[in-house]
C-alpha cells in the first residue's frame, strides 16, 4: 500500500483519498482534504499555520523521544609560557605584591636614567663644541630660493 504525503499539511494520504493538483509547470501537488487545497491555493504559508506538520517540526512540538540533550564540550584552559618568560617566571611575577613590583619598576627607571645621563656626558665630552655662526637652513644649503 503506497501512502502519499500532503503537499501542504504533511499528513498521510491513503489510496483513493485526496485530490491531485497539477500546476502549469507540471509540478504535482497532493492534498488530503479540500481545506489543505484551499489554503494552498490562497498561497498561505504552512510554516505559519499551527496544525501543519511543518509548523510542528519548526517549533519543536511533540518530540518527546529526544529528551537526552547533547553534551557540550567545556573549554579547558592551558597555561603556556610566553616568548620572553617561561611558566615559572610568569607564576612568580603573578605572586608578587604590588609594592614589590612598584619598587622594581622604580629601580629600573632610575637605572635607565643614570645610563642615559652617563651616555650623554660621554657624548658631550668626546665632541668639542662647534662655534656657533649664522644659522643656515637646509633650503639655503641646497641653493634653493630661500636666499632671495
Amino acid at each position: 500500500m503506497k501512502l502519499e504525503i500532503d503537499s501542504f499539511s504533511g499528513y498521510r494520504i491513503y489510496p483513493s483519498k485526496g485530490k491531485l493538483f497539477v500546476r502549469g509547470d507540471s509540478k504535482v501537488f497532493r492534498f488530503a482534504t479540500s481545506k489543505n487545497a484551499s489554503l494552498f491555493l490562497q498561497r498561505k504559508n504552512p510554516r505559519k499555520i499551527a496544525w501543519t506538520v511543518v509548523y510542528r517540526r519548526m517549533h519543536k512540538k511533540g518530540i518527546t523521544e529526544e529528551v537526552a540533550k547533547k553534551r557540550s564540550r567545556k573549554t579547558v584552559k592551558h597555561q603556556r609560557g610566553i616568548v620572553g618568560a617561561d611558566l615559572a617566571a610568569i607564576a612568580a611575577r603573578r605572586d608578587q605584591t604590588a609594592a614589590v613590583r612598584q619598587q622594581a619598576r622604580l629601580a629600573a627607571i632610575t637605572k635607565a636614567k643614570a645610563e642615559k645621563k652617563e651616555k650623554e656626558s660621554k657624548k658631550s665630552a668626546s665632541r668639542p663644541s662647534q662655534p656657533q655662526g649664522a644659522k643656515v637652513s637646509k633650503q639655503q644649503m641646497k641653493g634653493g630660493k630661500g636666499g632671495r
